[in-house]
Formats: C-alpha cells, sequence, structure tokens
C-alpha cells in the first residue's frame, strides 16, 4: 500500500509539473529506509513502462516534448529559429534552439528523438525573454522564449540568415523602444550591424 501511495503522489507531481528532478521525487520519498536507492528504482521502473522520459541528469517529464530540454541547461532561453516559428515571424518549422550562459557542450543533441541545437551567450546578454503559455497535450506549460525585439538581436549576434520577408515581419512587430533598451548592453558593432538591417532609428 505503501509502494502504492508514493507512485500516486509521484504521478501527482509529475501530473503538475512539466519538469520534475530527482531532489523533488526523494522529498515525497522522505520518510522511506534507503530513500536514494529507493527513489532510483522507482524512476526505473517508471521509465520502463514508459510513464515517464529522462530529459537529462536528474531531470524527467512525462511529456513528449523535446522543448523542455530548455529547464537542463538553466539560465537559458529558446531562441533564434525556433523563436521566429513561436512567434510565428515566418512559417517554418525548426527545432528547439537552446541560449544558455551554461558551460556545456555546444552543438546538436537528440532529445526524444529529435534535433535540439544549444549554444552559448555571455551572461550580459541573458535578457530578453519571457515565459509565454504553450499548450501540449492535455494542459499548458510555460516556456521561456525570447521576446520579439531579442530574437531579432540575437539573429543578427550569431549571424544567422535573416530573409526579406523575415526583416519585414520583424519591421512591422518591433517595439523600437524596447529594442534600443536591449541594444545598450551591446557593441557598437553590433549595433551598427543592426542598424544597416532595421535602419538608423534602431542605433
Amino acid at each position: 500500500m505503501g509502494k502504492q501511495k508514493y507512485l500516486l503522489d509521484i504521478m501527482k507531481l509529475f501530473k503538475k509539473s512539466a519538469v520534475v528532478d530527482f531532489a523533488s521525487i526523494n522529498r515525497i520519498v522522505k520518510n522511506k529506509r534507503k530513500v536514494k536507492q529507493y527513489v532510483k528504482q522507482i524512476v526505473r521502473n517508471l521509465i520502463k513502462q514508459g510513464k515517464i522520459q529522462r530529459i537529462g541528469k536528474g531531470i524527467y517529464t512525462s511529456l513528449d516534448e523535446s522543448s523542455l530540454a530548455v529547464f537542463c541547461f538553466s539560465p537559458s532561453y529558446l531562441g533564434l529559429q525556433d523563436a521566429l516559428s513561436f512567434h510565428n515571424l515566418w512559417e517554418q518549422e525548426t527545432n528547439p534552439v537552446i541560449i544558455t550562459t551554461n558551460n556545456v557542450r555546444k552543438g546538436i543533441r537528440k532529445v526524444f528523438g529529435r534535433n535540439v541545437v544549444i549554444k552559448g551567450i555571455n551572461p550580459k546578454y541573458l535578457f530578453g525573454y519571457e515565459y509565454y503559455k504553450y499548450p501540449l497535450e492535455d494542459r499548458d506549460i510555460y516556456l521561456p522564449y525570447s521576446d520579439i525585439e531579442k530574437t531579432f538581436i540575437d539573429m543578427v549576434y550569431f549571424r544567422q540568415f535573416l530573409d526579406k520577408e523575415t526583416i519585414k515581419e520583424f519591421k512591422k512587430r518591433i517595439d523600437v523602444k524596447k529594442l534600443k533598451g536591449y541594444l545598450k548592453a551591446y557593441s557598437k558593432l553590433i549595433r551598427n550591424r543592426i542598424g544597416k538591417i532595421f535602419g538608423k532609428m534602431a542605433k
């Protein structure tokens, strides 16, 4: 009966949270002897039964969504082409792109069979993102995406290609005042590159 209660409580936790770390599961079973080994066994069984998946070291989810990997690289946010798609700035479908200050291996990783791109950024540029509602399966979750202005800056900063239609869409939707505020953190070189694309008012 005790084990069943733990399982019910653990699955309630997964129902409540998009991602769950090992420590959170550990707290549910805190009054059990040899807690760590017991929790490891429960986690292994749940993975084997297909009820949860490991998304990163000590981090698990019951959802089939590779974008959740962003929580494994905190502080981090989803950006670049992924943010273009999220904000409907273009119509292309893209893989998750995670921008992080974390000292981890950059490049492409497989998460739930899908490519996830990891890019590094200087901590002084870790701003300009919000937690947006993201409908998934039977619930709404919240994911950190760069806002439109920061997405534009990041596309230029990381030297990503922008076609004329996407630039036109940016120009229609960018808050120039917010863009200018963000650009204060950047060098004159980046401000000039932004200005060439967006116009003098962005400098």
